[in-house]
């Protein structure tokens, strides 16, 4: 309601996210007002569909390089112009993407017939593979499909509302109307009658991304203009005579000597565009089935554009067009650039956090399905003897505590964050559920730490503490972590594993009376401290693998445990059961519960820690290796290094590694620009990485046991 009257309201003006903020501030607070504000704002269907046109453009991307002359060319209208003496008010513009060579028609008419008889300047140049054109009323006609369709000649199109894509053409176009205008004369109706001479002007001086002039590409040699006379006449040099093989010879071997030039020419131009141009692009995807907002020209003026939708997503063609469904439409479906579309956000809605406790009961416990039915009828009666273990409850730990050392005289006290109204009752409900959990108690501390309320991926609202400042003045503890490979290792030739979880691990472990009234918070219910160990504390994992430790010490022949994930593993059943059996009564020694919900016992293979573990194998786990084979080619260097570091998780199945990975890894370094310059070593690197984790590697652990 509030963010409603301040932001959507008539007198909330639909303002941005700071000033609708600011006007709220003044009034109301709440932990993470900010964040609220701009979601909201950002979602606003109004404001989406009146902003601006977004500064942001994707990743440039080049234009072919053809290497045969008229193989694909280009085509546009110019015009409507001023109607010349004789009836012209178009131009029909054609450009060979090879040679740059330029062709330029007047029109009378602008119908697809008036295009078509004209198209039989190909008489002189060949029949081209493919055009390229716009998505105007003439090349859109069924007269330009079968002219197409007679002369086996592919038809390519523009996607609508971006001229770019057929950037090449748009130039020229720019030029020669620039060119028209410099020439005209006074009353401007001989433009037509100057189209030869402009198009000889262009044509006779190098082109800046082929280093060649078109006249050049086409005919093998220079022709000779007005300046070559004004030059014979000044030096009164007769030209060579030389017979028709012998220019046919030279004109040949030019040809064969300048055309690997001038690919060499177009590839550093594109290079050097697109590395100017991706300064301040920005990459962006969308996905099928995600919804986006269109700029498209309104009905009254092609010049003003509004968004318009949200539409949906159906199909992405090509790298950066993407098919848009849109209902209501003339044409439903219709492709557009990236840079006309812009994400939907639409309206969260609130969620308030469960608080409910979880299930117990070894019924829970899953029971590997590769088990016979002896062995799961001895299973199902060995959880039955210990059905006291498996609680959705947590233990209270005995013979270790947690401690926070700090400096004598040194006290935090953080104001509360303001609790929004529509919180205060999920606040209330997890205080009086960690009440009668016995994880708090009621305090009279000097010390006070904010609470915030986290939303989690299921809408849900994660209660939190901010123990930030605690941290900053508290000790500490530097116990070692284990190594993840160390672990999966111990695993050895493991025929039978089981996998056992501590429920709520962290409020097991107790807090020394010290420690308690540090870990104080204030909520609208009062002011409480922690008995247990609470998570956020920069030290509880140090506590908790040490307690662990000490636990299990006897039993780690057979058991590896990271935090509160423990897996017993074992050569045959007639020993599996009863080494479960043993690390089972070390943790009830210790006062420690499992999670029924969270374990499993007799399996063949388990995921543990990333991996596939079991039978003597190890495995990356297969949604993470999908993940990698789905991965798209990165564009940043933020992209590269995610994909390092997934792989670099699964560097042991990958010989070489550090070797292969060795181009992505030049990509991260220096820190001048956000965009990489892919080439083809890192090309070659990120797909033999991918194929090495997508052909199903395993490895042999070393027996232990």
């Amino acid at each position: 309601m509030v963010l409603d009257l301040a932001h959507n309201d008539a007198l909330g003006g639909h303002l941005g996210a700071e000033k609708t903020e600011a006007r709220i501030m003044d009034r109301f607070y709440w932990p993470g007002i900010g964040a609220a504000v701009k979601r909201y704002c950002s979602s606003c269907p109004v404001c989406q569909l009146t902003a601006p046109a977004p500064h942001y453009r994707s990743p440039l991307v080049p234009l072919p390089i053809m290497e045969v002359p008229f193989e694909r060319i280009t085509m546009d209208i110019v015009g409507p112009l001023e109607k010349s003496a004789r009836g012209h008010r178009y131009i029909l513009v054609v450009l060979d993407y090879a040679t740059r060579y330029p062709e330029a028609v007047p029109l009378r008419n602008l119908t697809s017939k008036a295009i078509a008889r004209e198209l039989f300047m190909f008489s002189r140049t060949g029949l081209p593979r493919e055009i390229l054109m716009d998505q105007g009323t003439p090349f859109m006609s069924r007269v330009m499909a079968d002219v197409c369709k007679s002369f086996q000649i592919k038809q390519l199109r523009t996607s609508v509302y971006h001229p770019q894509t057929d950037c090449l053409v748009e130039r020229f176009n720019k030029t020669l109307k620039m060119m028209l205008k410099r020439v005209v004369q006074r009353d401007g109706r001989d433009w037509d009658h100057l189209l030869p001479t402009l198009l000889f002007a262009i044509r006779e001086v190098p082109q800046a991304s082929t280093g060649f002039s078109p006249f050049e590409l086409v005919y093998g040699r220079r022709p000779r203009g007005l300046l070559d006379l004004v030059k014979e006449t000044w030096e009164s040099e007769s030209s060579p005579h030389i017979s028709l093989i012998e220019h046919i010879s030279q004109m040949r071997e030019r040809i064969s000597k300048v055309m690997p030039l001038v690919q060499e020419h177009l590839q550093k131009a594109q290079e050097a565009q697109k590395r100017v141009y991706n300064r301040s692009a920005k990459l962006r995807q969308f996905q099928v089935g995600d919804r986006v907002a269109v700029l498209i020209p309104t009905v009254e003026s092609r010049f003003l554009a509004k968004w318009q939708g949200p539409y949906e997503v159906v199909e992405k063609v090509g790298e950066v067009n993407y098919r848009v469904h849109q209902p209501g439409k003339r044409k439903p479906y219709q492709i557009y650039h990236i840079n006309l579309l812009k994400p939907w956000r639409d309206r969260e809605v609130s969620a308030m956090v469960g608080v409910g406790i979880e299930s117990d009961g070894v019924d829970a416990v899953h029971i590997a399905a590769t088990l016979s039915k002896p062995q799961t009828q001895e299973v199902k009666e060995f959880l039955q003897r210990n059905k006291g273990m498996f609680s959705g409850l947590p233990g209270h730990a005995t013979g270790i505590n947690h401690d926070i050392v700090t400096e004598p005289h040194v006290k935090v006290r953080v104001k509360p964050y303001r609790i929004p109204e529509a919180h205060r009752k999920a606040v209330s409900e997890e205080v009086k559920k960690m009440l009668q959990l016995d994880v708090i108690e009621k305090s009279q501390s000097e010390w006070s730490s904010p609470i915030v309320l986290v939303p989690k991926p299921n809408g849900t609202l994660r209660f939190c503490n901010d123990f930030r400042k605690l941290n900053e003045v508290s000790k500490f503890d530097a116990y070692p972590m284990p190594r993840v490979d160390e672990l999966i290792e111990k695993l050895g030739p493991a025929r039978y594993i089981t996998t056992l979880d501590l429920t709520k691990g962290y409020w097991q472990i107790p807090l020394t009376k010290e420690a308690r009234e540090k870990t104080a918070f204030s909520t609208p219910e009062g002011h409480f401290h922690y008995k247990r160990m609470p998570f956020g504390l920069h030290s509880a994992p140090a506590t908790f693998q040490r307690a662990m430790d000490r636990v299990l010490r006897p039993y780690l022949r057979y058991t590896s445990v990271y935090l509160d994930d423990l897996v017993i593993f074992s050569p045959d059943w007639e020993s599996h059961l009863p080494r479960v059996q043993t690390v089972l009564d070390g943790l009830r020694k210790a006062g420690f519960t499992v999670n029924p919900e969270k374990s499993a016992v007799g399996m063949e293979e388990a995921k543990y820690l990333g991996y596939v573990v079991g039978r003597g194998l190890v495995k990356p786990q297969f949604n993470k290796v999908e993940a990698i084979q789905n991965w798209p080619r990165p564009l940043t260097k933020k992209q590269v290094r995610a994909f390092l570091g997934i792989v670099g998780y699964y560097r042991r199945f990958v010989p070489n590694f550090a070797s292969i990975a060795a181009p992505l890894t030049d990509l991260t370094k220096g820190r001048k620009s956000v965009m990489i310059q892919w080439n083809a070593n890192a090309e070659g690197a990120f797909e033999k990485l991918k194929n090495a984790l997508c052909q199903h590697p395993v490895l042999v652990v070393p027996d232990f046991m």
